[in-house]
């Protein structure tokens, strides 16, 4: 487990990842964190995964083709 503290940066709270943060995620400057809720409440943060992002985007495209027919399944 890592301690982070939360800081004041200009009008927002932010934190600092320590450099070997840094690393174990492969972050670099200008790079994107997700942050996602666990089923269990817990928070998990993890880097931008383009290959996740596409998944995310055909799944969305499918319920949307399937609305009718997954409001069925569902019943």
């Amino acid at each position: 487990m890592m301690e982070l503290k939360v800081r004041p940066v200009g009008n927002s709270l932010g934190v600092v990842l320590p450099d070997v943060l840094l690393e174990r995620l492969n972050l670099k400057d200008g790079d994107t964190l997700y942050l996602t809720e666990a089923p269990d409440g817990s928070m998990r943060v993890r880097p931008h995964d383009q290959n996740f992002e596409t998944q995310v985007s055909a799944s969305r495209e499918a319920m949307a083709a399937y609305r009718n027919t997954l409001r069925e399944l569902a019943k």
